[in-house]
């Protein structure tokens, strides 16, 4: 028995890495959705519906826990979280991969204005810092004039369409934390499955018929669905419970800064330079504020 515990303790202390390793393979995944939406001859309709339906086949496959917890809180953030999904495809389709997943990255400033109406969170002192940084990083994105790309031909529609994303995904947040708080942990996979059939049905009428599409469409709307959302959520549920909040969020963090490098590898779409120092406000304001989150949590703990 004592030759066995040194292993055991040496399995322990190999979870939380592998767990991390997990969280940061689902960031991966969750960050090749800007290169492959922009593969694919399919329209913004027709991308958005038939990837959300795969995506709700792949979770409720992959994942128990998304066919449990259905409520009708569950159904009303999955609203939300389809509104999400849709304006990301659609941003992703008229602007840079970079513009759409940095301005869906200001939901941190929306989130901080809504916290006190809908959650009770006050508002501190030192959150007006950091609203100003991603507010600043933001406005970024609509200063002069907007060059358009073979894979961006439309960028300030597209800028629009993501920085609603950011506000969207926000409200998917808060309503996953109101979910939690009425109902307890785990209406979180329902939701995603909700909004993704919601996302489906939504978009279908606008996405049928489909006059051409090659056998590469229809591959990318498979990944889409199967590899980029379910096995993205799969990772991610398989380790989120044994890392730390703030180690989470920061592994998080690299599905935004990988996105545009995907798109420049496939397709060499390169952002401007304002977006990029845009983005850079942005990541850093989350960054800080992940810190400052994971601070705070430890300072509770403490207490």
């Amino acid at each position: 028995m004592a030759a066995e515990r040194p292993a055991n303790r040496h399995r322990a202390a190999r979870g939380p890495g592998l767990a991390g390793l997990q969280i940061l393979v689902a960031a991966l995944l969750f960050s090749t959705g800007g290169a492959a939406i922009k593969a694919t001859t399919l329209d913004s309709w027709q991308v958005a519906s038939f990837r959300s339906a795969v995506a709700a086949a792949a979770v409720l496959a992959l994942l128990p826990a998304a066919r449990r917890n259905w409520s009708p809180r569950a159904l009303l953030v999955g609203l939300a979280y389809a509104a999400t999904m849709v304006l990301y495809v659609a941003g992703n389709k008229l602007t840079t991969a970079a513009n759409t997943i940095f301005l869906q990255s200001t939901a941190p400033l929306y989130l901080l204005l809504l916290g006190p109406w809908l959650l009770k969170e006050p508002v501190r002192r030192s959150d007006v810092g950091l609203m100003a940084l991603i507010a600043a990083g933001m406005s970024l994105f609509f200063v002069g004039e907007q060059r358009s790309l073979a894979t961006a031909p439309d960028p300030f529609a597209g800028n629009v369409l993501s920085a609603i994303s950011g506000v969207t995904w926000a409200l998917t947040i808060a309503g996953l934390r109101w979910l939690e708080r009425k109902e307890g942990a785990g209406g979180g996979m329902a939701t995603v499955v909700a909004g993704n059939l919601i996302a489906f049905l939504a978009c279908l009428p606008f996405a049928v018929p489909v006059e051409a599409a090659r056998p590469l469409d229809w591959a990318v709307v498979v990944y889409l669905g199967i590899f980029q959302i379910g096995a993205a959520y799969w990772f991610l549920t398989r380790g989120i419970g044994r890392v730390p909040a703030l180690e989470t969020s920061l592994l998080l963090l690299a599905e935004p800064a990988v996105n545009p490098v995907w798109a420049w590898l496939v397709h060499g779409e390169r952002p401007s330079g304002l977006a990029l120092i845009g983005g850079g406000l942005i990541l850093g304001g989350t960054l800080l504020n992940a810190l400052r989150s994971g601070g705070r949590r430890a300072a509770e703990g403490r207490d």
